[in-house]
């Protein structure tokens, strides 16, 4: 893989997002902090376009360590650049009144319950957004949007658009470490944060960030991988194939032929 040039992929990135928004009547971006290193990249290149931008944390029963990094890494921002500002959304006391609300087999459901985590967050995002006129920008890298579908659908999925899409998570932390996000979120270990403990991205995938990059380029004879590269390949495979709902458009019945 040939070396990032990283000033020059974030000149692209800065410039393609002032661009997108140059006819349409928004005033800049909107964005979810998480104190993880794809949001962080993200309010980091949106903070560079001079636009307005709201930068949002929005604990739910978070980690300490995951609400200061987002604290921090705002803050920094915040200091940096006058178009920015930082909010705090706390969404527990929601969260908490959600869970008492729905069935209680909803709410004894441990998946269901985490991604609804997720889509409360976006519904913060769009009501922050729309009422200062900001696009909700979104955080997700190629091998969650793209490879897996390690994300919520109408969750941290539901977005306006998408700067870092086209990056593999060790091109993020390139990127991020050339833009000077916060030292303790680069050496984090990547996170939802929807379960309310420790588990990380790769407890929950069975693999890491560096193996699902390797079998999502590989072009190969499976024969010529290793165990634990086989082990892998087929964990890419599995999620590749049943996230597909997620990756794809929403199907639509086609009637033209009967109607």
């Amino acid at each position: 893989m040939p070396e990032l040039n990283c000033e020059k992929i974030a000149s692209h990135i800065i410039d393609w997002l002032n661009t997108y928004i140059e006819d349409i009547p928004v005033k800049g971006f909107v964005v979810g902090v998480s104190g993880g290193v794809d949001s962080a990249l993200v309010s980091s290149l949106v903070a560079r376009t001079g636009k307005e931008v709201i930068l949002l944390n929005m604990p739910i029963r978070q980690a300490s360590s995951e609400y200061k990094r987002a604290q921090n890494q705002i803050k920094v921002l915040e200091d940096t650049y006058p178009n920015v500002r930082g909010l705090e959304v706390n969404l527990t006391s929601t969260f908490d009144a959600f869970t008492k609300s729905v069935p209680e087999y909803s709410a004894e459901n441990a998946l269901a319950m985490a991604n609804s985590r997720a889509r409360l967050r976006m519904t913060a995002l769009y009501a922050v957004g729309q009422a200062n006129q900001l696009l909700v920008t979104g955080t997700g890298n190629k091998i969650e949007d793209f490879g897996i579908g390690f994300f919520t659908k109408y969750g941290d999925g539901g977005v306006d658009l998408n700067p870092i899409g086209d990056l593999l998570k060790s091109e993020v932390f390139k990127l991020a470490n050339h833009l000077g996000v916060i030292e303790e979120i680069l050496k984090a270990k990547p996170t939802d944060g929807l379960w309310g403990d420790e588990r990380n991205d790769e407890d929950q995938i069975g693999a890491s960030y560096d193996e699902l990059e390797f079998v999502m380029n590989f072009n190969g004879e499976e024969s010529e991988l290793t165990e634990r590269q086989k082990e892998v390949m087929a964990i890419y495979t599995h999620l590749h194939k049943i996230n597909q709902h997620k990756m794809n458009p929403i199907p639509v019945c086609d009637l033209s032929g009967i109607k």
